[in-house]
């Protein structure tokens, strides 16, 4: 699928309710994590940052965290002991990361809101984006990267998803059945989310039209290369893109950004 359509996803609305924004994440995260969707990207996310000298990973628009506990936990097990995370947001999801940082050695957060497109220099690291590069129009998307470029600053753009029609069927059909039968096992326990979910149905519903929306704002490959390279004109950046496949058949793409001077 090449066609990118800039829809409106209702998460990204400021007046869009708390209470069902944050039942979106809880399930999010949780089925990122239970799917192990960011597993195979960890080879080339140790790569990043071993080639930047790196052992801290600072999350931007890190939603609810899905994902992250497990790819820190990899890193850790395979070479990068001393791996960490620092987890930030525009929206900050502090009980949610304070769940996280209880059960997971290394990781901890920003309580305070973060932009991604200018970010403080006092939160250093190599920076991650794992779900959420898609929210960003073409010119956000591409003063991330500049600010990353700007700073010197490593960068990772992950997205949990290829750009095929069958993602598009399997967010209106499959995964809406998975989020009935999961949600009274997402932690902490919330009997907003059960409200939202099986009483006045929000949730799903808001969850479908968002996934959707998600896939058809997807940047490939050949797109993102193209907005690094105009937010690094003068080519300071190595940067490469592609896609990554679980054994099992879901897609990851990405996009990876090391500083030149960092591979002397």
């Amino acid at each position: 699928m090449k066609l990118r359509l800039q829809l409106f996803e209702f998460e990204d609305l400021p007046w869009f309710p708390s209470v069902i924004r944050a039942g979106m994440m809880d399930y999010l995260r949780f089925m990122i994590s239970a799917l192990g969707t960011y597993q195979p990207i960890v080879p080339l996310l140790q790569g990043a940052l071993r080639e930047t000298r790196q052992a801290h990973l600072l999350e931007l628009g890190a939603g609810a965290g899905g994902g992250t506990a497990g790819v820190l936990r990899r890193l850790q097990a395979t070479g990068l002991a001393e791996a960490r995370v620092t987890l930030t947001d525009l929206y900050p999801q502090p009980a949610a990361w304070q769940l996280l940082q209880a059960h997971t050695p290394g990781l901890g957060f920003e309580a305070a809101a973060v932009d991604a497109t200018a970010v403080p220099a006092s939160l250093t690291g190599f920076r991650a984006i794992f779900s959420a590069f898609h929210h960003f129009p073409p010119a956000a998307a591409e003063a991330i990267l500049a600010d990353a470029v700007r700073q010197r600053a490593g960068i990772g753009v992950f997205e949990g998803a290829g750009k095929h029609w069958a993602e598009l069927l399997l967010a209106c059909t499959v995964l809406p059945v998975a989020q009935l039968l999961i949600t009274p096992f997402i932690r902490p326990f919330r009997f907003s989310r059960l409200f939202f979910t099986y009483i006045l149905p929000l949730i799903p519903l808001f969850t479908i039209w968002d996934g959707c929306v998600s896939i058809l704002r997807l940047y490939p490959p050949e797109q993102l290369l193209a907005l690094a390279r105009r937010a690094d004109p003068e080519g300071t950046f190595r940067w490469q893109a592609g896609v990554v496949r679980h054994w099992w058949g879901p897609e990851v793409t990405y996009l990876l950004g090391v500083p030149h001077e960092t591979e002397r």
